[in-house]
């Protein structure tokens, strides 16, 4: 069973920046594609960046593209969300996800077999 864990979260100033990072147990992760998504109050969950872990090529939702950087670490098995220049629409909780597909990136909620607790971040203005 895959267990994915999400740490990192917090409260910064409008511009700071933030680090997730989503650790993994149950297995390698060398062989799946992940992602981060976002809920916040009210909304629907909504994608934020995905990583083919074989391949390393990444894809991001158009609202975080240039300031959100999602990267994986095979030493640590874990899959990490670097944000920076954050705004106060970015205020949601955030969960990481995994996929067991070997081939693309996936962006949609339904492809995800496994997902993690979620972390909160709060952007002040």
């Amino acid at each position: 069973q895959v267990q994915l864990v999400e740490s990192g979260g917090g409260l910064v100033q409008a511009g700071g920046s933030l680090r997730l990072s989503c650790a993994a147990s149950g297995r390698t992760f060398s062989s799946y594609r992940m992602g981060w998504f976002r809920q916040a109050p009210g909304k629907e969950r909504e994608f934020v960046a995905a990583i083919n872990w074989n391949t390393g090529r990444t894809y991001y939702a158009d609202s975080v593209k240039g300031r959100f950087t999602i990267s994986r670490d095979n030493a640590k098995n874990t899959v990490d969300l670097q944000m920076n220049s954050l705004k106060p629409e970015d205020t949601a909780v955030y969960l990481c996800a995994a996929d067991s597909n070997l081939y693309g990136l996936a962006y949609r909620i339904g492809e995800y077999d496994y997902w993690g607790q979620g972390t909160q971040v709060t952007v002040s203005s």
